[in-house]
């Protein structure tokens, strides 16, 4: 791990140590049911903080292939948590296995072999393509297009958008070789929108974005902690290949895709009757739960900063 990548993790280290104590204080303070509930909810997010942050750190430390690895798994289950709260029918299993088995781990192979132009096309083109005809093989046609539309935007979403983040290491751009700045620029942008977020929305947030898919998010927190978000990602220009200027307007597009990633998200566990994609990661829900707002933001990130700034 590079100097800066260390000094870049001394930072997060420190924050949840000032967050953990925080969360301590008030669990001794608070006496009423709801702001016991709140601050046991925030507690509960900070103990995953921990366990997420050592995970990734682990993972930059050992370099690129277990980076790789880590998101695979990440976008398996993913995949997995989509699709086990979606219907599906006996005739889509191969499409299904085609999807876990086969479109995952050659994604993340282009990837990992450098092959910029086909992982661009593979899901989008080739997995659109082949699913549909694995399934109408099986001769079953009640209710087809809707089956296997979301088979193949649960791997659209799990798979192909989340992979642009670990793609962020190839991106060949002159006078800067750590890619891996980009990716924590990345992540570390995603998720302190969606903390700042959520926590000017409690203490400020009065009107409702979209009430009946997601009642939490509220255009003060949205406004209150998008802008705090983009001020972070100014700061952190010195990381990155980008002026000051430039890092707050990428970091900018990283919030607006991400909260619009979160409420996309939203809406669709709502159309399926569920309130999280799984249990997974206490206090989060599922592994889709904190990777709703990557699944748009990575995209996003990646394509502006290789059609700006990448030779």
């Amino acid at each position: 791990m590079s100097d800066t990548m260390l000094i870049l993790f001394s930072g997060v280290l420190g924050l949840l140590v000032v967050a953990s104590g925080v969360g301590f204080a008030l669990g001794r303070r608070v006496r009423t049911p709801a702001g016991r509930a709140t601050v046991d909810n925030l507690n509960a997010r900070i103990k995953a903080w921990w366990l997420m942050v050592a995970v990734f750190a682990l993972a930059t430390t050992l370099g690129s292939t277990v980076t790789l690895m880590l998101f695979a798994l990440t976008s398996f289950y993913c995949l997995r948590e989509f699709l086990s709260i979606t219907p599906t029918r006996a005739a889509d299993h191969n499409a299904v296995a085609a999807a876990f088995y086969v479109f995952i781990p050659l994604q993340y192979w282009l990837i990992a072999d450098d092959w910029k132009t086909l992982f661009s096309i593979l899901i989008p083109v080739w997995a659109f393509l082949l699913l549909p005809v694995l399934s109408v093989l099986r001769g079953e046609t009640a209710d087809f297009l809707a089956r296997t539309a979301r088979i193949q935007w649960a791997l659209m979403l799990a798979v192909y958008c989340i992979s642009h983040a670990p793609a962020l290491l190839l991106l060949e751009i002159e006078g800067f070789e750590e890619n891996f700045l980009l990716l924590f620029f990345l992540i570390a942008i995603v998720q302190l929108s969606d903390v700042l977020q959520y926590v000017f929305g409690k203490l400020f947030g009065k009107r409702k974005v979209a009430p009946r898919v997601s009642p939490a998010k509220t255009w003060e927190g949205l406004l209150g902690g998008g802008i705090s978000a983009t001020l972070i990602g100014a700061g952190l220009w010195w990381i990155t290949p980008f002026q000051p200027g430039q890092a707050a307007a990428l970091a900018g597009a990283i919030v607006i895709a991400g909260f619009a990633g979160g409420l996309v998200l939203s809406a669709v566990k709502r159309s399926l009757g569920a309130k999280d994609w799984g249990t997974m990661i206490e206090g989060h829900g599922g592994v889709l739960d904190r990777m709703d707002s990557v699944s748009f933001a990575a995209p996003v990130f990646y394509h502006l900063t290789n059609y700006y700034f990448a030779a």
